[in-house]
């Protein structure tokens, strides 16, 4: 089994190499010696993957340094690097998870909502492409879009689920930043990578949680839709994408590949989504995103279920050693 870093960088490689070679020229894709990202979220886990892409693409890149609601530390930034494209993988999620947000409501308003606007308004007067990476997580299933009918949520849909305080400033600042034509807003849903031992990664999650519940949902994988995520700042895109992967997956079948490829003794346990509610402080989302929109600008990605298989569980399959 390979080290993890080394693997999504491999990965990043053969899409990049991909783009390359198909691109319809240097306008549309813009060249790196043009590029110089601005990148916020260092310590975290997408903010960490995109600068570790960037020196695989021979991309300058630099971490801002200035708090996201400070709008001075903001300026002073892009004073100093001078970028071309900023990315904004900062923000509260809670750890160890969304419930802690329940708890620190000013916290996390003051990052998800005051410092997003504040960072795609700076970047709105520099006349900067300012892709943020937000979450997927503000709709549920409801009449319009039934869990297993294949029907997904769109772009220009609503958000409709309002169940944890986290969601609802995302759906929050999501509205808002429709007002900003230089935003290209990323809708990540239960990111996964082929880091296992990551514990942010969906995987990782559900293969350590006493009982699962198994609903299918719209999913990211991260070794794939990262390296396409600069692909669109290299194009110039804006607006609202679903980033996810085509299609939907259940715990239950992910948790079977990860028997089948990863630990044949792996066993896990079901409950319902009320026996659920009983353990945890806000209710979760459960949906299924539209991906047209992303697949037809890129129609090499891969389902979901293809990509969880190539990207994560074959480089994580256990060997047999035979005797």
């Amino acid at each position: 089994m390979r080290d993890p870093n080394s693997l999504f960088l491999f990965f990043a490689g053969e899409i990049f190499n991909q783009f390359t070679t198909e691109r319809m020229g240097a306008e549309a894709n813009g060249s790196s010696s043009s590029l110089n990202f601005l990148i916020y979220g260092r310590t975290g886990w997408i903010g960490g993957i995109l600068g570790k892409l960037c020196a695989a693409q021979g991309i300058p890149y630099t971490y801002g340094s200035g708090r996201l609601e400070d709008r001075r530390s903001l300026v002073a930034d892009l004073d100093s690097v001078k970028p071309s494209h900023v990315f904004n993988a900062a923000g509260v999620t809670g750890r160890p998870n969304v419930d802690w947000c329940e708890s620190h409501k000013v916290e996390t308003i003051r990052t998800n909502v005051v410092g997003t606007l504040t960072l795609a308004d700076v970047c709105k007067e520099r006349g900067l492409v300012l892709i943020n990476y937000a979450t997927g997580c503000i709709f549920e299933y409801d009449s319009g879009h039934p869990l297993g009918s294949g029907l997904g949520f769109k772009e220009e849909d609503t958000p409709n689920f309002t169940g944890s305080f986290y969601s609802k400033t995302k759906a929050m600042v999501e509205e808002l930043l429709k007002n900003y034509e230089n935003v290209c807003t990323l809708r990540v849903r239960m990111p996964i990578s082929s880091d296992l031992s990551n514990p942010r990664n969906f995987i990782t999650k559900i293969t350590r949680y006493e009982k699962v519940v198994d609903i299918p949902n719209s999913m990211t994988i991260l070794d794939e839709l990262l390296p396409i995520s600069l692909e669109m700042a290299k194009r110039n895109l804006t607006g609202i994408w679903n980033f996810t992967n085509p299609g939907v997956v259940s715990h239950n079948e992910i948790l079977e590949m990860y028997r089948e490829f990863v630990d044949p003794s792996f066993t896990w346990k079901n409950f319902t989504l009320e026996e659920q509610a009983k353990v945890i402080v806000a209710p979760r989302s459960n949906n299924e995103l539209d991906a047209t929109k992303l697949k037809t600008e890129f129609p090499e990605m891969l389902s979901i279920k293809e990509s969880l298989v190539k990207f994560v569980f074959e480089p994580n399959k256990k060997t047999e050693i035979k005797g």
